[in-house]
């Protein structure tokens, strides 16, 4: 447990962990079984659903199963590493590998590296050199997507672009751990696309297009503000204070500083620990407080919150 929690915050946490609910984390269970039977039942039940009232059920529900995949591989439901690794593993939301997504974020949270390019690999922020490298249309594309309607349209392609370099680069380089994880993801992907092709009204293609991309679109909108440069590195985590139905589908990780600095927190406690001690929290990173979303739509659709540039890189 981190050392500058006082005795009353240790406590809190401590006494959460022993509950019954602690022990048996039976909400995370309750989602991952919710997950694995809803999504091949309403895949199903399209042809009387019908295409568009399916794709608008499966955005929410794919977007929550990116978030329970982090769940996972920060140690929910079980301490179970490969038990973890098996429930998450389904490759609903297309684009990551879990194995991939679990270690990359795992290096994400080395707190000192936050937000520094080229070492926490969740940064959407540029080196001074590397934007000096870059092209008109990169650094408009940058900009824009330092707003929240931005994020949405443009998030997406940056972030496969930059999937899609890395990994070629791993796979190229013959590392025999990027091919094994990206065959065995492939693998299931075929799997999944034959289930979709035979058993429901959509299309692999549009399952990818209009699911799976507005999913993964709607999750950034959530990492759009969660991090900014700062000399401290517990002031560069926010917290957010979003209204109910983004904290369901981003389980509470709009609480971020909380997710940050007790990672092994489950989901369900997060907001109980915050309100139990909200101005230390506050007083912790700085004031760095946003009242919810649609705060971040209102005061930055057209002005970028900042600049794409890292201050101190």
């Amino acid at each position: 447990m981190p050392h500058y929690l006082d005795d009353a915050q240790r406590q809190d946490v401590l006494r959460l962990r022993a509950s019954f609910t602690g022990r048996t984390q039976w909400p995370t269970w309750l989602l991952l079984i919710g997950v694995y039977v809803v999504w091949p039942t309403m895949l199903l039940l399209s042809p009387r659903l019908g295409v568009w009232p399916t794709t608008v059920l499966m955005i929410p529900l794919i977007v929550l199963w990116m978030s329970l995949q982090h769940e996972l591989l920060h140690g929910h439901p079980t301490r179970h590493l490969w038990l973890n690794k098996c429930l998450g593993y389904a490759p609903f939301a297309i684009w990551y590998p879990y194995t991939l997504y679990r270690d990359t974020h795992m290096q994400h949270h080395r707190d000192e590296d936050l937000t520094h390019p080229g070492l926490d690999p969740e940064s959407r922020y540029l080196s001074q050199s590397h934007w000096r490298q870059s092209g008109r249309v990169m650094r408009l594309l940058r900009w824009l997507d330092k707003t929240p309607p931005g994020r949405l349209v443009f998030g997406v392609p940056l972030a496969l672009g930059s999937l899609l370099v890395d990994e070629s680069r791993r796979l190229l380089r013959g590392q025999l751990q990027a091919w094994l994880m990206w065959a065995t993801h492939g693998f299931f992907l075929v799997l999944m696309f034959a289930f979709i092709e035979r058993y429901s009204a959509l299309s692999s293609l549009h399952y990818v297009l209009m699911i799976s991309v507005p999913a993964l679109a709607i999750s950034m909108v959530r990492s759009y503000y969660e991090h900014r440069p700062s000399e401290q590195p517990q002031r560069r985590t926010v917290i957010n204070e979003a209204s109910w139905p983004w904290r369901w589908l981003f389980l509470n990780l709009n609480l971020h500083l909380v997710h940050h600095d007790l990672p092994g927190l489950a989901w369900y406690h997060i907001p109980v620990v915050y309100r139990a001690r909200r101005e230390q929290w506050l007083a912790r990173n700085g004031g760095f407080l946003v009242s919810g979303y649609a705060e971040l739509f209102r005061r930055h659709s057209v002005n970028p919150i900042d600049s794409p540039q890292h201050p101190y890189v």
